[in-house]
C-alpha cells in the first residue's frame, strides 16, 4: 500500500471503512470496560502491600530483586528520569494504537490474532487486578515515585501517572501482572511477526527493553510484574492462535516440511498399488497436506 493511495483514501474519507469504524468501536468500548472496571478493584493498601512483601521476598530468593538499585539510579539522574516518567505516562498508549493501526491496514490476517491477543491479555490482567491487588514499589516506602518527583513538568499529577486531578480514577493498585511491560513485548512479538525489516525489528525489542527497565526504575512496578506480564502476552498469544500465524501460513509451512520429510516413492509390486498405510488416515483429498502426500506415493 503506497502514500500517494493512502493520501486519496483520506481524501475520498475511505481510509477506515465500516470495518474500520467497527474496530473503533470494539477497541473503545473494550478499553472503557478494562479502565472503569479497574476502578472497582479492592483499594485496601494493608492487604496489598502484604501481598507486595510477598513478591518482595520471592525475588530476593530468586536473586532478583533489583528494584532499590534501579530506582535509586533514575532518582539520581533527572535527565534520564524526566524522559522515562513521559514514557512511562504515555507511551503504551500512542506506541500500541500504533502498532494496531499498522496491523489493521495490512490486513486482517495480520491483525485479527494480534488484536485478539492483546485483548486476551488484558482481560486475565484485570481479573488479577481485581482478584489479588498488589501495591507497586512506590506504595510500601523505601522507594521513590519518580512521577510523582517530576509532576511539575508533566500532565501527570503527584498520586498517580493519570492527568492532574484525575487520580482518583485510576486504580494504583494494579501492579501485577505489568501490562504496560505486556503491551511492550506485544509490540516486538507482533511487529517481529509482520515484518522482515531489521531496523523496525530491533526498534521494537528496544522498545520492549526499555519500557521494562522504565516501568521498574519509576517505582510503579516489581521485577516480578514484569515477568508476569511477559509471560501473560505468550500464554495471550499461544490461546489465541498456538502458530500466532493465519492459517494459509501454517498450511504452506507444513506443506513444506512434509515435502522434505517425504521417503522417496518405493518400488512398484505387482497388485499392490495402495497407499502405504501410515498415510491412509491422511489420505482425505479435502486436506491440501494428505493430497501432496498421495501425489507423491502415486507418482510413477
Amino acid at each position: 500500500m503506497s502514500v500517494r493511495s493512502d493520501i486519496t483514501s483520506l481524501a475520498r474519507g475511505n481510509v477506515l471503512g465500516r470495518r474500520g469504524v467497527r474496530e473503533i468501536a470494539l477497541i473503545g468500548t473494550l478499553y472503557v470496560f478494562y479502565t472503569v472496571t479497574r476502578t472497582f478493584a479492592e483499594d485496601g493498601l494493608g492487604p496489598a502491600q502484604d501481598r507486595a512483601f510477598d513478591l518482595k521476598h520471592l525475588e530476593s530468593v530468586l536473586r532478583i530483586d533489583w528494584e532499590h538499585a534501579i530506582n535509586n539510579w533514575f532518582v539520581a539522574h533527572a535527565w534520564a528520569a524526566v524522559p522515562a516518567s513521559y514514557w512511562y505516562a504515555a507511551a503504551h498508549y500512542v506506541v500500541t494504537l500504533v502498532v494496531l493501526v499498522w496491523l489493521y491496514r495490512r490486513g486482517p490476517a495480520h491483525y485479527n490474532p494480534a488484536r485478539w491477543a492483546l485483548v486476551v491479555a488484558s482481560m486475565i490482567a484485570l481479573a488479577c487486578y481485581l482478584l489479588l491487588p498488589v501495591a507497586p514499589p512506590r506504595l510500601t516506602g523505601g522507594y521513590i515515585d519518580v512521577l510523582s518527583l517530576h509532576s511539575d513538568v508533566g500532565w501527570w499529577g503527584a498520586d498517580a501517572s493519570a492527568p492532574k486531578g484525575m487520580g482518583d480514577l485510576t486504580n494504583e493498585l494494579a501492579a501485577f501482572p505489568s501490562l504496560h511491560a505486556g503491551w511492550a513485548l506485544w509490540v516486538a512479538l507482533v511487529v517481529r511477526r509482520n515484518t522482515r525489516n531489521l531496523w523496525l525489528i530491533a526498534l521494537a525489542w528496544a522498545y520492549a527493553a526499555v519500557t521494562a527497565v522504565v516501568v521498574v526504575g519509576t517505582g510503579n512496578h516489581w521485577i516480578l510484574d514484569v515477568l508476569v506480564g511477559w509471560a501473560l502476552v505468550i500464554l495471550a498469544m499461544w490461546l489465541v492462535d498456538p502458530w500466532f500465524a493465519d492459517q494459509q501460513a501454517v498450511t504452506r509451512v507444513r506443506l513444506r516440511f512434509r515435502r522434505q520429510m517425504l521417503l522417496p516413492p518405493r518400488p512398484e509390486i505387482p497388485g499392490d498399488d495402495r497407499i502405504p498405510s501410515s498415510l491412509e488416515a491422511a489420505a482425505d483429498p479435502a486436506d491440501p497436506v494428505a493430497e501432496c502426500r498421495e501425489r507423491r506415493y502415486r507418482s510413477p
